[in-house]
């Protein structure tokens, strides 16, 4: 080091607070730029004349474990119940760290979040059945409701000082808790029949967890093998899978144990986010995201108009409304340096279903040919939704930001 350098300091307490959320937010944007190439890709390949070719590796099963422990899947399968319950373990540990510690920890910080992710969702899902109700679609209503905090986000890093800083962790909040409220809408309505003695195995691996956590034990490896084995029962139980994932969230050891990422739920998050959003949500999008346009999914049109009705409009409009209910009885005030405009575009945004939106479509719609017009309407309303989020945030005027420069432009 030159004898000109300025020493170094230790990161004031402002700094050290924000630090886990920049990291979030830059892994989260460029992961957003992976998942639309991984898209993009499922896309071209779907539509290729090599286009079986995708069909069928979906399709390829894979058996683990013998006898009573025999898991029989095709690798779609093992994707979407195996790996996204990792996506859903990282997202109950967000969840809970924002709970504790973050924008959802005090009811005055988490009113706004909380009441614009509640419109957010009750809006589009009525918008949807408002054209499906009743119809062969109907199943599909909690597709708009989602919001891809990954491609969100990635808009959002790339206005650069277009966005301030308030308006990212306000994005960020609102879709951990709409996050909450798919997790709530798949757990309580897209689960199978229930079986009882499995069941019973689950709910003693969660009590296990919670005893562990109770005991004090801070080593991850006791959590992952009884996590393992509430995988297992969950997926045996007829409740989805990915659940496993959100309850061994909750057991974690959130106190301070004094390492470098000061606890064992910090640690095994600040862990999993490469994995979750550089390998698994990509592999997920390319496995999901594969439609063959033209293939025959005109009886089915209201499934797409709705998820484009519910997502493109009922998402700005839930999100504004509840906003403005929310400051309106002073429960809730916007972010620093933000307007009405700015949380009108952060609606729109919110449109973005994606990751979410696909997941819950493949669990309302067992037939290809629903599945595909629910696909086609969620790959049409995120694009559009974003460029008019986008073209929002920069016709926006709002008052000079009087802070540090924005992290995600370093």
């Amino acid at each position: 080091m030159s004898d000109n350098a300025p020493p170094s300091r230790p990161p004031t307490p402002a700094e050290f607070l924000v630090k886990p959320f920049q990291e979030f937010t830059k892994l989260e944007a460029s992961g957003g730029i992976l998942l639309l190439a991984f898209a993009v890709a499922a896309l071209v390949w779907a539509n290729s004349p090599f286009g079986q070719s995708y069909v069928d590796l979906w399709h390829v099963e894979v058996v683990v474990g013998g006898g009573a422990l025999r898991l029989e899947k095709d690798l779609l399968h093992w994707i979407n119940d195996g790996l996204m319950a990792v996506f859903f373990l990282l997202v109950g540990l967000e969840l809970k760290r924002e709970l504790l510690d973050g924008e959802l920890a005090s009811p005055r910080k988490a009113a706004l979040p909380i009441f614009a992710a509640v419109g957010g969702m009750l809006v589009p899902a009525a918008f949807y059945l408002a054209l499906n109700l009743g119809g062969p679609g109907e199943a599909g209503w909690g597709i708009p409701m989602a919001t891809d905090i990954a491609f969100a986000l990635a808009v959002l890093a790339a206005l650069g000082s277009r966005a301030p800083t308030g308006l990212k962790v306000f994005l960020t909040a609102l879709a951990i808790v709409d996050d909450l409220g798919a997790i709530l809408v798949i757990a309580l309505f897209y689960s199978g029949t229930l079986e009882g003695s499995a069941l019973a195995v689950a709910a003693m691996a969660v009590g296990a967890l919670f005893l562990l956590n109770r005991a004090g034990f801070r080593r991850f490896l006791p959590y992952a093998v009884l996590g393992l084995v509430l995988w297992v029962a969950v997926l045996k139980s007829g409740v989805h899978a990915t659940v496993a994932g959100v309850l061994l969230a909750f057991t974690i050891p959130a106190n301070e144990v004094g390492d470098e990422y000061h606890s064992p739920l910090e640690w095994v998050e600040h862990a999993l986010h490469p994995w979750v959003v550089y390998m698994i949500l990509p592999i997920f999008a390319l496995a999901n995201a594969g439609v063959t346009f033209g293939g025959g999914a005109g009886g089915a049109q209201d499934i797409t108009l709705g998820i484009v009705l519910g997502l493109v409009l009922g998402k700005p409009v839930g999100v504004l409304l509840f906003s403005w209910i929310a400051t309106r009885v002073r429960m809730a005030e916007l972010p620093e340096s933000t307007t009405w405009t700015d949380i009108l575009a952060v609606g729109f945004l919110a449109g973005i279903g994606f990751t979410m939106s696909l997941f819950i479509a493949g669990l309302a719609f067992p037939s290809a040919e629903l599945l595909d017009a629910s696909k086609i309407g969620i790959l049409a309303a995120s694009a559009v939704a974003a460029v008019l989020g986008t073209v929002l945030m920069l016709r926006g005027k709002r008052p000079p930001v009087k802070v540090q420069p924005d992290p995600l432009d370093a």
